[in-house]
Order: structure tokens, then C-alpha cells, then sequence
């Protein structure tokens, strides 16, 4: 079976999990060109108050047309401090939470150049804690379109 492509995605829709592991093959579209509006460098949880959407903010690329592997984090706004205490403040009494917390902490304390190496470090570590393992995207799998694969777009309310 052909591999198939997904977007990058800033915690990844569920539906991008599922995807992953339907197909014994999974890689990352990174050459594909960076679409604004979408899960990307977006994520919606589910606050006291209904779903929350967690945006990080790029640096504007100089051109129309910019890879995703391109695609810089911008530093304004404090937008980790942020997001860190709306995660905490979603799911802080939720079971479990307490365990898993000392695992994310360090994205939103450490500072990523690129998007791409934000999102694909913070998949890893969903997979692993899924036990889904790093077998669904072998090592140097990041790679750019090649005619005539199977592709899924990213499910988003913003496209």
C-alpha cells in the first residue's frame, strides 16, 4: 500500500490520529504551500465555557506562496504563557491531567523556530503517550509531495 500524506497540524484534530493509524504508512507534507486559517498553527480544547481556539502567530512570509516547512513561529503576543495557562485552566481538574502536564510543559517554555519542528515534536509525544509508537512515521519521512500518493487533508472548520 502507498503511504499516505497528512498536513502538520498544532495538536492534531483526532480524526489525524485515527487516520494515522489506518494506514500501515504515514508522512508529513512539508512542501506543501502554508494555508492560513487552518490546524496548521491552529487547535480548538474544550474550555469551562465551550471550545477554545488556540492560535500560534507566524511571522508573515515574504512571498504569496510559502512552504509549511518555512513557516516561522513569531515570539509577539506571549502566546506560550498563554496557551500554557489555557490548557491548565481547561483541564487542570480532569483526570490524569496532573501526569501528563510535566510532558507538554517544555513546549511552551522552549522557543521553536519553525512551526513545522513545533508541531512534529508535540505529535511525537501524542503518539507516544497514545502508544501508538514512531512506527506509523519512520525517521526522515518529512518529505515533499511525490505524484500519484494518497492524500488526506486536514478536517478544519477553518478551511
Amino acid at each position: 500500500m502507498r503511504p499516505v500524506y497528512i498536513a502538520t497540524a498544532y495538536l492534531g484534530p483526532i480524526q489525524q490520529y485515527c487516520k494515522m493509524l489506518q494506514y500501515p504508512e504515514v508522512r508529513i507534507e512539508t512542501a506543501e504551500n502554508y494555508v492560513k486559517q487552518t490546524y496548521r498553527n491552529r487547535c480548538v480544547i474544550a474550555a469551562a465555557n465551550g471550545p477554545l481556539s488556540l492560535s500560534i502567530p507566524i511571522v508573515k512570509p515574504d512571498t504569496l506562496k510559502c512552504q509549511t516547512k518555512d513557516i516561522r513561529i513569531s515570539d509577539h503576543g506571549n502566546w506560550r504563557h498563554l496557551h500554557w495557562n489555557a490548557l491548565v485552566s481547561a483541564y487542570n481538574m480532569s483526570p490524569f491531567f496532573e501526569y501528563y502536564a510535566d510532558d507538554f510543559a517544555p513546549f511552551y517554555e522552549k522557543k521553536y523556530e519553525f512551526l513545522l519542528d513545533f508541531n512534529e515534536e508535540l505529535r511525537r509525544l501524542v503518539c507516544d503517550l497514545l502508544d501508538m509508537g514512531r512506527s506509523r512515521l519512520p525517521p526522515g519521512t518529512l518529505l515533499s509531495s511525490i505524484p500519484g500518493e494518497i492524500r488526506i487533508p486536514p478536517q478544519s472548520e477553518y478551511c
